[in-house]
């Protein structure tokens, strides 16, 4: 069978089985992520073994140690993945939950209902858990999956799929439900973004260049954030001491993340006292800053910022800085430059942190703490399937919820339109 009569019948089965997942209750998805986790646990040594062979081959093919790292399933991993399973199960199922009601002058009972999207095409690189975290979101939600990984880790997600299969079959659902396309062929993609008739969004979890590869070629809704070049703002009537604790947090914690801040905007009332303090505190953790004019009147030694700087996520220790006049500077410094992905203020005015909460749309918006905190776990969600910078249909970190749309639902007692 060619690539595209292949990628078309996994589709297709997907989209029968999704029916069926649809339909099942809350008992017998959670039996079957149950059944998942308990596989993975059972069969540790085999999927170690088929994750070293991706790991050869990377290392013959030149990965870096950072990709390897992303890429090797150990025993610590795979008691993760279990444990994250059970994390899914523990939570509120959304299929069918009425999300508001409300009565109409004829008696009519307008409602809204939760419902599966329908099937979910996840197109991600290199970390095999991914199959395992987006499979259990999609299948609790009520959604078939089609998964297609790099093929750096073809046999990892091979292994994974099969065991996902096991727990599906074991709990009475169909197998095919979570399906993965086993083909490393650039073209299965291509093809997989044309079937607007069998899946009904594609979710690509990757670098930029992967992202907007897949927009540019998709004819089915895609959920994306190409970057995050979050923003933190010190507002002069900032605690200091609090501002400079977030501002480390913020960039020093986890650089390399997409809510990592990469852009801090001070004040020119309180830059002269804050910026040699918070300096300190930054280049002793390594970090490289740059600066404005402005900035570098109080750090003269720090590098200028340069334009393209001001849109950087570089997701490293590196950190652009710029003092403005006020909260409007800042806040059209962040319409200008931002990704709409995460900004804070720090302040102890009110009103200065309702109008930074009302006018900047990004899709999270924090007040007096690190942005470090957009994030579905950190929020309540649970697990998350990732973070979208897009209003259409989510908004921020998209925990199982939103993997559900809604219909309208109308209860009446024999009204007629007249």
């Amino acid at each position: 069978m060619d690539i595209e009569n292949e990628v078309k019948k996994i589709a297709k089965d997907v989209k029968e089985a999704s029916n069926i997942i649809a339909k099942a209750d809350t008992n017998q998805k959670n039996m079957a992520l149950t059944y998942i986790a308990q596989e993975l646990v059972d069969n540790k040594e085999w999927l170690i073994k088929e994750n070293k062979k991706d790991l050869e081959k990377g290392k013959e093919s030149g990965l870096s140690l950072a990709m390897l790292d992303r890429l090797r399933i150990e025993e610590k991993l795979i008691n993760q993945m279990s444990k994250g399973l059970y994390e899914i199960v523990a939570l509120p199922d959304p299929v069918g939950e009425i999300v508001k009601m409300w009565k109409r002058p004829n008696g009519l009972l307008v409602g809204k209902m939760r419902i599966p999207l329908g099937v979910i095409g996840i197109i991600y690189e290199s970390r095999p858990n991914v199959t395992i975290d987006a499979s259990a979101l999609c299948l609790k939600s009520g959604n078939g999956v089609i998964l297609r990984g790099g093929s750096e880790a073809i046999n990892s997600n091979i292994a994974l799929i099969k065991l996902i299969a096991k727990g599906l079959e074991k709990a009475g659902l169909p197998p095919n439900a979570a399906s993965l396309i086993p083909i490393v062929d650039r073209e299965a993609v291509n093809v997989m973004l044309t079937l607007e008739e069998d899946i009904d969004l594609i979710i690509p979890r990757g670098g930029e260049s992967l992202i907007r590869s897949v927009v540019e070629k998709s004819r089915i809704p895609v959920i994306k954030h190409y970057k995050g070049v979050c923003h933190i703002y010190v507002d002069e009537d900032a605690d200091l001491d609090m501002a400079a604790e977030i501002s480390l947090n913020a960039k020093v914690q986890r650089p390399g993340v997409c809510n990592a801040m990469e852009t801090l905007l001070v004040h020119e009332n309180v830059a002269k006292d804050f910026l040699p303090f918070v300096g300190r505190l930054l280049e002793k953790e390594g970090v490289e800053l740059r600066g404005c004019d402005k900035t570098r009147k109080f750090l003269p030694h720090i590098k200028e910022a340069k334009e393209e700087d001001w849109y950087q996520e570089y997701l490293d220790l590196i950190l652009s800085i710029k003092v403005v006049a006020d909260i409007n500077e800042a806040i059209e410094h962040i319409e200008k430059y931002g990704s709409s992905h995460t900004e804070s203020i720090i302040t102890k005015d009110y009103n200065k942190a309702m109008t930074f909460l009302t006018r900047v749309n990004s899709s999270t918006v924090l007040v007096n703490a690190s942005t470090r905190f957009s994030d579905g776990y950190q929020f309540g969600l649970g697990a998350e399937i990732g973070i979208s910078t897009t209003k259409l249909h989510a908004f921020g970190p998209m925990g199982l919820a939103d993997l559900t749309t809604t219909k309208f639902i109308v209860l009446g007692n024999g009204q007629i339109r007249i």
